[in-house]
């Protein structure tokens, strides 16, 4: 994508040189009214990277916006504080008044391009009046299009048409304003006029009085596909193309309890047998749920049509009890571990063992054993390193690329389990140092952070709601509907007595509940984390792979949505475990020096300069062709992605700042 200058002539102070090229600094100034378009702009700069100012207009004691608040000058320079402007709409502060007025002068002088948040359509942002062959209304259900202005330019990582969610017939979800554009307006998003004829604008550009506005006329919140699917586009938009900060797409499915079996759900007693709170139930005489080695075949070959690799997370010890028991031979095993190639393959512990505290089952819900002083009986710090050694040693004895660093626990265990066990097993960071494991999973519903564990960090993940303990359609849907039906409609009422849930209107049909409902359901929650840019891996069991194979609707789903939504510049990365846990350290090291005010970075010309803590990988995004300056030359910046090149990345050897030469 060729990116045109930011900077406009004129730009100079007392005594300056008239071609002095000024100074623009990489940050964005968002001025928030509390509206939801406002928020969402400003979720999806954090998400990104991207440095930004906060002037809240519901504080009275907030800033004026006035030239000296928004330019001065570096070492006799002139320099613009803000590369962009986020309005809530295009005149917060009233037309002609003294804020409005240096909002646009500065814009002007400098070349700084405004979003408009979301505003109505009218000939003041370049639209005609909605009345002028136009129309206002609800959005829900409607496709929209990127027009050929928008492929060609900043919404080019989309593959064209989207729909705008309509996931209830009773809530109005997004409202908005179909107009068509005046003259210097080019629109960038539109949909067919409904009832009338022709093609209105959403979202477009209006370039007038030496100034660039981003026009937005529907409204939204940042959950809302229609606003994810446009962010980054919006963005790159407000940067032209250079920013702090990048975002790419990903998915990454881990499979849980892989070589064991799981239990199955108990359909006449809505509970889980061998569970010590299924009342009457000891699990015997039940059948497991395990992969067989048609379902491995299986596995393997979905993964080749469809270009994406799972993550097995194995229990060795497991697979070898089961081995044991069933005459000597298993034919999973066996077929899986003749694919091991075709896998990521995750260390979950030999034998899943609940590696917190010990258990005291004898009541219900269970709590942590005591020892004769009172304290708490934790899994010694030897059992806890057994279990992750003896696993990766049989990885290694049977060729599977494993990597030492990364590790599942069984159930999260060893982590704090609330209510019950507070805080950390005490000895788990030490035998997560003992055997080198970098990376243990967390549950991101209970710990979405990324945290400590001594020398160790978390990597939360995110649950699938597709059960460990159903091996087909009709007893995922009786299970679902146990918890999110009321008592009323034969549900256990969780969802009455949760403030965070919402029961069904009525039960699921068993026969087609999972596929017409769940389904959908979940695909949608973890295509929005995708879009979204949350790194986060997902997490499923080996019994959603077996019998009914539950879970590859879900996952067809998501990649078969996301394909149909992006270009092919945009692919859907799939990174493994480690990759991932790097990933949500570096966010959350540079969301530090960002806070802290440790980063400077700007624009002159078509040099950019970043300077950041020693040590700090810095995230940016720029254009294609654009170089970074080395002690004696310079090399190619970043990769591709989405149209542009970014990277983390640091300065050169022996160099103090990042330095870049745009195209």
């Amino acid at each position: 994508m060729t990116v045109t200058g930011m900077i406009t002539a004129g730009a100079v102070v007392p005594g300056a040189a008239a071609a002095e090229e000024p100074r623009i600094d990489l940050k964005v100034l968002v001025v928030d009214n509390g509206d939801s378009p406002v928020r969402a702009v400003t979720a999806q700069l954090r998400s990104t990277g991207v440095p930004y100012t906060t002037v809240d207009l519901n504080d009275a004691g907030r800033p004026k916006i006035t030239e000296s608040f928004l330019s001065d000058t570096v070492n006799g320079s002139p320099r613009a504080k803000y590369q962009g402007v986020v309005l809530p709409n295009e005149s917060p502060f009233g037309a002609g008044s003294a804020e409005q007025t240096a909002l646009e002068t500065y814009e002007r002088t400098y070349g700084i391009p405004q979003v408009d948040a979301y505003t109505w359509a009218h000939p003041e942002v370049g639209l005609d009046y909605t009345s002028e062959g136009g129309w206002a209304g609800t959005l829900d259900g409607r496709e929209a299009s990127v027009t050929a202005a928008g492929k060609a330019g900043w919404f080019g990582y989309l593959d064209g048409a989207f729909r705008f969610e309509d996931n209830s017939g009773a809530v109005q979800e997004s409202y908005g304003y179909v107009a068509r554009p005046r003259a210097g307006f080019t629109s960038y998003v539109d949909i067919p006029v409904p009832g009338g004829t022709g093609r209105g604008s959403l979202v477009g550009e209006y370039a007038h009085d030496g100034r660039r506005e981003l026009v937005v006329t529907f409204a939204y919140n940042g959950n809302q596909q229609q606003f994810r699917l446009l962010a980054r586009g919006i963005v790159e938009w407000l940067t032209r193309g250079v920013h702090l900060g990048q975002t790419r797409n990903s998915f990454a499915v881990h499979i849980d309890d892989v070589f064991a079996p799981d239990s199955r759900w108990d359909t006449e007693r809505n509970c889980t047998p061998g569970d010590f709170d299924c009342a009457g139930g000891d699990g015997e005489g039940t059948t497991p749920i395990r992969m067989t080695a048609d379902d491995a075949a299986h596995a393997a070959q979905w993964q080749r049509e469809h270009g994406f690799t799972m993550d097995m997370v194995y229990n060795a010890g497991s697979g070898e009890e089961w081995k044991t028991e069933h005459g000597g031979t298993d034919a999973l095993a066996d077929r899986l571990l003749a694919d091991k190639a075709q896998y990521r393959w995750v260390n979950h512990t030999y034998t899943h063992p609940f590696l917190g505290c010990v258990q005291d089952t004898s009541t219900v819900p269970w709590s942590c054993a005591k020892n004769t002083d009172g304290s708490t009986k934790y899994m010694s710090r030897a059992e806890i390193a057994a279990q992750i050694r003896d696993n990766h040693a049989w990885a290694v004895n049977k060729g599977l690329p494993v990597d030492r660093t990364e590790l599942v626990t069984g159930e999260h265990s060893g982590l704090k389990t609330l209510p019950q066990q507070p805080a950390d097993n005490p000895n788990l960071a030490s035998a997560l140092a003992d055997t080198g494991v970098k990376w243990v999973a967390s549950d991101n519903s209970r710990e979405p952070e990324q945290r400590a564990i001594g020398n160790a960090l978390t990597v939360p993940r995110h649950p699938m709601n597709v059960y460990y303990n159903v091996g087909t359609a009709a007893e995922m849907a009786d299970e679902y509907n146990w918890v999110y039906t009321s008592r009323a409609d034969g549900g256990s009422g969780v969802c009455e007595d949760n403030p965070s849930s919402t029961c069904l209107d009525e039960p699921l049909d068993p026969a087609t509940g999972y596929a017409e409902h769940i389904v959908p359901q979940e695909a949608r929650t973890a295509l929005g984390h995708v879009l979204a840019g949350d790194p986060r891996p997902h997490y499923a069991h080996q019994s959603n792979l077996a019998e009914d194979r539950l879970l590859y609707p879900v996952m067809e789903k998501v990649l078969d949505d996301y394909r149909a939504l992006f270009a092919d510049n945009t692919p859907l990365e799939n990174p493994r475990h480690s990759a991932i846990g790097t990933e949500v350290q570096r966010r959350a090291a540079w969301q530090t020096a960002l806070a802290d005010g440790r980063v400077t970075a700007y624009r002159i010309g078509n040099t950019v300069t970043v300077t950041a803590p020693s040590g700090t990988q810095i995230p940016v995004t720029a254009p294609d062709g654009t170089q970074k300056q080395l002690l004696l030359g310079t090399a190619a910046f970043g990769t591709p992605y989405a149209g542009s090149r970014s990277a983390w990345t640091t300065p050169a050897a022996l160099q103090s700042a990042l330095t870049l030469k745009l195209p």
